[in-house]
């Protein structure tokens, strides 16, 4: 179901950020700074989310089937399904970051325009790199489940490979968290 699609759920996880951008250009005067840092933190957990999505559900399939040919293999499988899963994480935990540097568990700030769009900004690498991330390392984790069909003995090797392309995801967790904590002044 996932697989073919892959792309298509990339476009559609730009488009909602694209979306949710023009929101902030048309209504930003409306919505005020508190709207536009919680669309930043929406964009953050959303879209992280959706790269998960897409991720887990391509991985899930292909484990379903080869777990319903060797039950065996279910524990080494549920690892490479369950990578893909951590951008998802990342999106969420930039999302409370953000809720919580611009007071909304403590008495909400009034922030100003300037102030909701630096957040927005900030919460975009998450965003992008995750969505990416998550799809590109469902496809890696597939193919390291071929690596666990015809060489079990191998599995901690079809494990390393999606985990090099989790760099990048951790990147733009980072790269999201210093900006919330450092460069959005408030």
């Amino acid at each position: 179901m996932f697989g073919g699609n892959a792309n298509v759920w990339f476009a559609a996880g730009m488009a909602i950020i694209l979306v949710a951008l023009a929101i902030g250009v048309f209504f930003g005067p409306a919505l005020g700074g508190n709207g536009l840092a919680l669309i930043g933190a929406g964009i953050a957990v959303f879209v992280s989310g959706i790269g998960s999505i897409i991720g887990t559900g391509i991985t899930g399939e292909k484990a379903a089937a080869i777990t319903s040919e060797d039950p065996e293999k279910f524990g080494r499988l549920l690892l490479l399904q369950a990578l893909p899963g951590t951008q998802g994480i990342y999106g969420f935990l930039v999302g409370f970051l953000a809720i919580f540097k611009m007071g909304g568990f403590s008495g909400v700030l009034a922030l100003d325009i300037a102030q909701g769009w630096q957040f927005i900004f900030a919460c975009l690498p998450v965003a992008i790199s995750c969505l990416l991330s998550g799809i590109w390392q469902a496809k890696v984790s597939l193919a390291g489940m071929d690596i666990v069909v015809k060489h079990p003995e191998e599995s901690g090797k079809a494990l390393i490979m999606p985990a090099m392309v989790e760099t990048y995801a951790v990147l733009g967790l980072l790269a999201s968290v210093l900006l919330i904590m450092f460069a959005v002044k408030v």
